[in-house]
């Protein structure tokens, strides 16, 4: 990859991943709506909405991979998800079919399985389970990236990022955290290796708390090197019962009706327990 494209440059990942991908590439293309700050000597904004494709595909021209991490995090603000994640991420494919592009490293997060109970490991290979419209718009990035595979040989990571705050500030993210430096890692496996196709790894760090087997990450070289419990600020906060029960956390009590249900790997259920 000699020139590639970060969307959502401006944001929190973005910012953070930025001083750790310029080195490795000739130019990167800051896309988002606005100016990131402090950019590099071989760094140039582009002000683009990914939800116009021919925005879009302005952005893209020239570009050899694309590290797509615009889109809003709001777990119920339907409007939006559809317009930047959903949309958005529809056309960022669509400009890259037009372009030519080569890769795709898909910002996914594991709010696309969030309503598995802890306790639970899984895996990419486990069927989506998400737990709010902004996990609902991950899945349907995730399939986008498949059926850019199939029609256009476009080849994606997903990577279900954890969390990826400067530090885990709670149990749940010191299970669920991955440090820049390793979301970094993630990002150039994405970029480069030969063996991605419509790829989907989670995003987490060395942690403890195992729920999640990403062995299809380390197969493809991923070695974290940050350990969460390390970084960790435990701040003062409390989960309520639904999100005790869930990886996803509070995600899982939008518009929940405080009833736990459980259900196999068929679709049957487990059980029944009524919330406190």
């Amino acid at each position: 990859m000699k020139r590639i494209a970060v969307t959502g440059a401006a944001g929190r990942v973005g910012t953070l991943l930025r001083p750790l991908l310029r080195a490795d590439v000739e130019h990167v293309s800051l896309i988002d709506l606005q100016e990131p700050a402090g950019l590099g000597d071989n760094e140039t904004f582009i002000r683009a909405d990914l939800a116009k494709l021919d925005e879009a595909t302005t952005a893209l021209k020239d570009i050899d991979g694309v590290v797509h991490l615009a889109g809003i995090a709001s777990g119920t603000d339907m409007n939006a998800i559809l317009h930047a994640n959903v949309l958005g991420t529809y056309n960022l494919y669509e400009a890259a079919r037009i372009n030519k592009v080569e890769r795709v490293v898909y910002a996914s997060s594991n709010h696309a399985t969030g309503f598995y109970p802890r306790g639970e490991i899984i895996s990419p290979l486990d069927p989506m389970r998400p737990d709010s419209p902004y996990g609902l718009s991950k899945c349907w990035g995730e399939l986008v990236a498949g059926l850019y595979y199939d029609t256009s040989g476009i080849r994606s990571l997903s990577i279900r990022i954890g969390n990826a705050g400067t530090y885990p500030n709670s149990e749940r993210s010191i299970a669920i955290w991955i440090s820049a430096r390793d979301l970094a890692q993630l990002v150039r496996i994405g970029l480069s290796h030969p063996s991605i196709a419509a790829t989907v790894v989670y995003g987490v760090s060395d942690t403890d708390e195992k729920w999640w087997d990403n062995d299809l990450a380390t197969r493809l070289g991923y070695r974290p090197e940050d350990r969460p419990r390390d970084h960790a600020r435990i701040e003062q906060g409390s989960e309520g019962p639904v999100a005790r029960a869930f990886q996803g956390g509070g995600f899982c009590e939008i518009n929940h009706d405080g009833t736990i249900r459980m259900r196999d790997a068929e679709g049957l259920a487990e059980s029944l327990e009524a919330a406190e």
